[in-house]
């Protein structure tokens, strides 16, 4: 089946004619290459046997994964996957293929078109190391690493940043690196999510009676442990209501995504849809701020799995609204955190 990463993931660019040049580099989580349970099983196992996503000690967890999830997740994950997979591949793939393509665009209207913008998956392909080592044979001595991931963590954005300096750590000649951590209280994010609100709140003739924020969740344990991930999150849904000029008690923010039998960060998303239902709340307009681009969880787990928890709870209207996607909002804060964070380099 195809995808978008099927083919070469790199276009030539100015900067392949002088030997020297830069580049930015958009990361986000990872797709299996197509929605069966081989290609599922290749996934999670590399991204379950993330050091950074389960800090189980190894010794203890190896056993688990290879031993039981590993032999009986891949096929569910998989018919999961088949239920949102779109023509030219996995959503999270396509999403990210068009960002990385009018990010160049976006990058080069604003005059710095010695600047190439390719994409890597922390998980599966193409991957960071691949990407890296193309354009290190392009002559860029330069790359901007820039995340997908709004809101920092340990879990997500610091285990781009250990991918990215193992494959560093290979090379004698290495090129100069720049990463972003997080950008989840950046006025041009908050307002392409205040935008993307509206527009969907004007198509639906006004706001539902509740705005629910659903963020992925991480265990509760690493906050505890000093992850900033849970307040960056609150940040960004405090903002967000702010620009839209939403009344807080009509705002909700929940985590979604739990795994393993651990307290995750709560409030948890499909029980708190289930409990607003009971209690009389008719309509819930649902995002996924902490997403940049639609994928298995924002298009399975929340459009299919928690609107059906929350209709049949007595819930009346279920309105989801897509992620920032390639909105004309979303890829100018995209150029506009990239060129701040290429400050200083030469790339005009």
């Amino acid at each position: 089946m195809p995808t978008p990463h099927a083919a070469t993931y790199l276009t030539p660019s100015s900067s392949t004619q002088t030997g020297t040049g830069c580049a930015v580099l958009l990361v986000n989580l990872g797709t299996p290459d197509e929605p069966t349970a081989p290609a599922l099983r290749r996934y999670l196992a590399q991204f379950l046997g993330d050091p950074r996503v389960v800090e189980i000690p190894r010794i203890a967890w190896l056993p688990i994964l290879h031993g039981i999830i590993l032999r009986t997740r891949p096929a569910k994950s998989a018919a999961k996957y088949a239920s949102i997979w779109m023509k030219e591949g996995s959503p999270l793939a396509v999403w990210t293929a068009k960002q990385s393509v009018l990010l160049r665009g976006w990058l080069g209207e604003a005059g710095l078109r010695a600047t190439h913008v390719s994409y890597a998956m922390r998980y599966g392909n193409p991957s960071i190391a691949s990407q890296l080592e193309a354009l290190q044979k392009q002559g860029i001595d330069r790359v901007l690493v820039l995340p997908l991931y709004p809101q920092y963590s340990s879990t997500t954005t610091a285990s781009v940043v250990d991918d990215a300096y193992a494959w560093l750590g290979k090379q004698r000649r290495m090129p100069e690196l720049r990463f972003v951590n997080s950008y989840h209280d950046h006025p041009a994010y908050i307002r392409a999510l205040a935008d993307s609100v509206r527009a969907h709140w004007s198509k639906q003739g006004g706001p539902a009676d509740k705005l629910v924020m659903s963020f992925h969740g991480i265990p509760a344990r690493n906050v505890k442990l000093g992850d900033p991930y849970a307040d960056e999150c609150r940040t960004t849904a405090r903002l967000l209501a702010a620009e839209l000029g939403h009344p807080p008690e009509r705002c909700q923010i929940t985590f979604q995504s739990r795994f393993g039998k651990a307290e995750w960060l709560t409030p948890y998303t499909e029980p708190t849809l289930i409990a607003m239902a009971k209690e009389g709340v008719a309509s819930v307009d649902v995002m996924c701020p902490g997403f940049t681009g639609d994928c298995l969880e924002t298009l399975e787990e929340i459009n299919m799995e928690a609107r059906e928890a929350f209709m049949h709870a007595g819930g009346k209207e279920f309105r989801y609204i897509p992620c920032l996607n390639d909105s004309n909002a979303w890829i100018t804060a995209l150029s506009t955190i990239a060129q701040q964070h290429l400050g200083g380099w030469p790339v005009r």
